[in-house]
């Protein structure tokens, strides 16, 4: 985690006066991160979901309900902090609507969400020397907005 992702987590709880929680990640969402976010921010956006091929080929453990993640900017800024609510590992073939609509993300269909996630899979699978399939298995998770940076 980034030395301003660090301070945001901190600065965060200590204005809360909680005890802060021993985990916390800190990511971009992938193919456009500032849009992606402000979506999570105007509430939009309640939903993410990712191959499960790349957590294995970057040895990262899955997402667990109740984990923390700071939403940083394409330049590295954090801009929200999100909990997770829901995770489900399924086949991309056997996402529901509802999922898909939740991500927030195009016009709000099944549709885009099928086309955009399928264009971005193909190309991000194709560096990995894998190859796109409709059943490739994905992460998917829902989340929470807890903070605004």
């Amino acid at each position: 985690m980034n030395p301003n992702a660090k301070r945001y987590w901190h600065e965060f709880w200590e204005k809360k006066g909680a005890e802060m929680p021993k985990s916390v990640s800190a990511w971009q969402f992938g193919s456009d991160p500032d849009q992606l976010a402000q979506l999570v921010i105007d509430g939009m956006k309640t939903a993410t979901c990712s191959g499960y091929v790349f957590y294995e080929q970057e040895n990262e453990s899955l997402p667990s309900v109740g984990d923390y993640s700071i939403i940083l900017s394409s330049a590295d800024m954090p801009v929200a902090m999100i909990q997770t609510v829901k995770v489900e590992v399924l086949p991309m073939d056997e996402v529901s609507e509802e999922f898909a609509i939740a991500e927030g993300e195009g016009n709000g269909t099944y549709t885009y969400w099928w086309d955009a996630h399928e264009s971005w899979f193909k190309e991000e699978l194709g560096k990995i020397g894998h190859t796109f399939q409709e059943d490739m298995l994905l992460v998917c998770e829902r989340f929470e907005l807890i903070d605004v940076k």
